[in-house]
């Protein structure tokens, strides 16, 4: 459990933060860009689940709050850098959180019964629509971007793959989840190519 008795404790001031195991490194690090970006993308699904309360059906606040549960899970994984002694061993123990393949799994599953009840693209479609589908795309966005801030730090260090391919799964299920909010307030909104030229 953790317990934070101060919430400021002035040992960011040199501009390096503490990672899982202790290790100091610099905040603009790529590591650290990923899990900002990952702080991010968990803050705007809040903003979403606030946005589709009105035009959403409730299982998708429910699920959205599992999310941003695995995206804490996401952010310690990210924070923890692998020891030399795990091999490549991404495993989960008492002592180190890691996203694991259940995570993704679950994710698929949910796009795929989502995505059951909804008619084929026959368009690309414009991020809008109602004030929660539009705000499921700003968090769709801000996770594509997050997907690849850690896909460029996992170019110098070893990251959890399950971490990326969940990053991957999530901007895919936010996608979804607004056309789902979209469909039950008239459809998407469709891209027209060309159209105002």
């Amino acid at each position: 459990m953790v317990k934070l008795n101060r919430i400021y404790t002035r040992t960011g001031d040199d501009g390096t933060t503490g990672l899982v195991d202790g290790s100091r490194v610099a905040k603009d690090a790529a590591r650290l860009a990923a899990m900002g970006d990952v702080d991010e993308a968990n803050s705007a699904i809040g903003v979403a689940i606030a946005a589709t309360a009105a035009d959403g059906p409730a299982p998708l606040a429910v699920a959205l709050e599992r999310i941003q549960n695995d995206l804490f899970d996401l952010g310690a994984d990210l924070a923890t850098p692998k020891a030399a002694s795990e091999g490549d061993d991404f495993a989960p123990s008492a002592m180190t959180l890691r996203i694991v393949a259940a995570q993704v799994d679950r994710l698929e599953s949910e796009i795929d019964r989502m995505n059951g009840d909804l008619a084929p693209l026959t368009s690309f479609i414009l991020p809008g629509g109602t004030p929660g589908a539009a705000a499921l795309h700003v968090a769709r966005a801000t996770v594509r971007r997050a997907e690849r801030m850690a896909v460029a730090a996992a170019r110098t260090e070893p990251f959890n793959p399950l971490a990326l391919a969940y990053l991957n799964r999530l901007s895919d299920y936010l996608f979804v989840a607004a056309r789902v909010v979209n469909q039950n307030a008239g459809g998407d909104v469709l891209w027209r190519p060309g159209a105002t030229r």
